[in-house]
This record gives C-alpha cells, structure tokens and sequence, in this order.
C-alpha cells in the first residue's frame, strides 16, 4: 500500500507562497524555499494562520479598525470549483466581523473568459469602494480594469494577476496584488515525486505533468515549477498538457500516457479536476501501486482518492483563510 500524505503548501509556508505588493510600496520578497525539505508528514499548527495573519495586516497598514458601510466586490472564476467556493466564505465572514458589505460573483466555468469579463463589468456599474478580481488569464479582465480605473474604483488582484505588458500597454492599473509563488507549488509536489521513485530505486523515471488552462498564470506557473523539478531530479518528461480545468480531459490525458507509456511512474496535476482525473485513470488501469500522483488543492474528491491511497500527496492552500484575510 503507498504511503499518502498531505504537502501543505500555500498558507503554511507563509512567506514563500504568499507576496503581498502595494500601490506605490515596495514588494515584499518571497522566501527562497527551492531547498526546502516539505514532507508528507508535516502537521500544520494552528497558530501558523494566526502568524500569516499577523504578518498580512502588518504590511497592510494603516487599516482602519473598521470600515462601516464600505462596499467590496469580488469576482471569482468560477462556483463550480470548492475552493472558489470556500474562498467566498471567508469574503464573508470576515466583512460580518467588519460590518461592510461583500458581494461575490463569478463566470459559468474556470474557461469562460468573456462570462468572467461581463460580470465585472457589470459590478463596475454597482457604485463598489473597491473590487478583488481572480483573473482567469492574464489577458481577459484587463479592459474591465481600465473601465474601473476611469470611475476611480481600485482594483485588487488575488491570486492571480494581469499580463504586466499588456496591462502597461492597456493603462490598467492594479491598487494591490495578494498572490501566491505558484511555481514553488508545483516544484513542491514534483519534488516530493521525484524523490520518492528515487528512493524505490527508480532513475530516469518516466514522468507527466497535467497543466490547467493554456494561459492561466498559475496552471502554467505550477507547470514550470513541475518540470524544473524533474528536470533536476533527472526524471523523463514523457508529456506536458493541459486538462483546461477539466476532469475529463485530464482523465483521457492520463489514460492515454498509461496506455502509451506502460512504464509511466509518476503524474503531477496543476489542478483539482486533473488530479481527480488523472487518479480515476490510474485507477481503471489498475495501476495505483505504480504510478505516484501529486496535485494540487484539496477538495472533498481528491481527499477521498488519498484516503484510498490513489493520490499520494496534495499540495494545499487555505481559500477560507485567503478569503478572510
């Protein structure tokens, strides 16, 4: 039976995977963490998020200790994703703590790039104090950002964020950018792959990377952060593709690797869906005690798969706390 284990990522290592710029201050440097040892078996305490949240409000200031009756919108990609769904949850519980108001919308799918551009502009028109935007690409929120610049609403980018050329082209102009080291997420998780064939006596391993949508920052920042991470390992990169979000696509993916690649050792997923995907192929060709999986995110799903020693890891973040914070 494989050994399953959670990499938490993302809201753990706080200052590797979490920067937080402001309008006109200096970037905070993300922490150089390409070394670090992060083991399955690693515990997350309970005062690490109250340490994020320290340091987080920290470089926020000034804050006003409260904001009565300010309006904040948030656009996210999608419901249809637990994480975005979660990541609302913390909107609003903690503008209830504030006492302001919070209204959070999204597109149809993590690919409907216009329907994510509509429903911002249409909150443009709503009168808000300022917005949070996930961007679904770099490109596509962009002349809703300049719209929002001319009604002088400040625009906030989590996560995600505009192409910096295009935007500067463009005159977009973000107030604010909270984001992640999402490369660092995907070196992670190849990492820990990479080392656990190495330690059954594989070299030169064939391995694959399941990416998210074609020009989705952090889909590709994951993936570049995964191949660098076999490369250094020495693993054979057999396939680099992207699933587009979707847990179909990411499921014909891993089965055609399997099928073409019977010698396949390892899968690394950017995404929730691909992880699910690409373990319910794993799975159908009875290949589970062969091939190591390690996604991304935690969902209800692909908990299950790890309980059931399909996936092996999952690098985490924390959407609620994000949301909260």
């Amino acid at each position: 039976m494989k050994k399953k284990g959670l990499l938490l990522v993302g809201l753990l290592l706080v200052l590797c995977l979490f920067t937080l710029m402001g309008c006109g201050g200096e970037e905070e440097p993300a922490a150089d963490n390409s070394d670090s040892d992060v083991k399955a078996e690693d515990v997350v305490e309970n005062d690490a998020y109250t340490d994020l949240e320290r340091k987080v409000l920290s470089a926020l200031e000034p804050l006003p200790d409260k904001m009565e009756g300010a309006k904040i919108g948030v656009v996210f990609p999608t419901f249809s994703n637990p994480f975005y769904v979660s990541g609302e949850e913390g909107y609003k519980d903690a503008a209830a703590s504030m006492g302001i108001e919070v209204e959070v919308v999204a597109g149809a799918t993590e690919d409907d790039v216009e329907g994510q551009l509509n429903v911002f502009k249409t909150m443009i028109g709503k009168d808000y104090d300022a917005i949070i935007i996930v961007p679904i690409t770099g490109m596509n929120l962009i002349s809703g950002v300049v719209e929002a610049n001319e009604k002088g609403i400040p625009i906030i980018c989590s996560g995600t964020t505009l192409d910096e050329d295009a935007a500067a082209e463009a005159g977009a102009e973000i107030a604010a950018h909270m984001t992640y080291n999402f490369e660092e997420q995907g070196y992670v998780g190849a990492k820990y792959i990479s080392e656990k064939i190495k330690a059954e006596g594989g070299e030169n391993a064939k391995v694959a990377v399941i990416e998210g949508l074609a020009g989705a920052f952090q889909g590709e920042a994951r993936r570049d952060g995964a191949v660098k991470a076999f490369k250094e390992a020495g693993m054979n990169i057999v396939a680099v593709q992207a699933g587009d979000w979707d847990r179909q696509k990411a499921f014909d993916i891993a089965t055609n690797l399997i099928q073409s690649n019977p010698d396949l050792k390892g899968i690394f997923a950017t995404f929730n869906r691909g992880a699910i995907g690409a373990a319910q192929a794993v799975k159908s060709k009875e290949k589970q005690e062969d091939i190591k999986i390690v996604a991304y995110d935690a969902d209800a799903d692909e908990i299950k798969l790890l309980e059931e020693g399909i996936i092996d890891a999952l690098v985490v973040q924390q959407p609620y706390e994000m949301g909260r914070l």
